[in-house]
């Protein structure tokens, strides 16, 4: 509750005794008024598809081990997006995201990076290549350096996975 402004502390409360019949309320009944009133307050959803942020992981325990990394938006929800990572594809609150604001060319510059590392991961690999992957899932711009690139050309014949 302490996420709200002063009012809306009293009434969220309020909301929350009053669902609870009259009772004093459950952390869970608290949690989702909170939530509703947050939502209610958000600024619209000005992300789009194919655009390139950045995750960030504050308050949310669900993302843990996410922080830093890039994600591709694939989808637009009126308080979140769907982005897709290396490893995968996360529904992520509007408040975890931040967009790099890169150009439609360096969007698909990204998009191509993605596919490349999502072809060649799988919980199977070792540590090490999985370590690789993820640490090219975090790089902060839109395209891999010349030994990033032989590095993942590597990984990418070793597994057989080049498209």
């Amino acid at each position: 509750m302490t996420k709200l402004e002063p009012q809306e502390q009293q009434e969220a409360w309020l909301k929350a005794v009053e669902l609870a019949g009259g009772k004093v309320p459950t952390g869970r009944i608290v949690k989702d008024v909170v939530q509703r009133i947050m939502e209610r307050t958000q600024v619209p959803n000005t992300y789009q598809i194919g655009e390139v942020c950045q995750i960030v992981v504050k308050d949310n325990p669900e993302l843990r081990g996410k922080g830093g990394c890039w994600g591709i938006v694939n989808h637009v929800g009126e308080f979140s997006c769907t982005v897709k990572t290396w490893d995968g594809e996360y529904t992520v609150g509007l408040q975890h995201l931040k967009s790099f604001n890169y150009l439609p060319q360096e969007c698909e510059q990204m998009q191509l990076i993605s596919d490349r590392i999502s072809r060649v991961y799988s919980d199977s690999l070792e540590e090490t290549v999985k370590s690789l992957l993820q640490l090219l899932g975090k790089v902060n711009r839109a395209y891999l350096t010349a030994v990033e690139e032989k590095l993942l050309k590597v990984l990418e014949s070793e597994y057989g996975r080049i498209s």
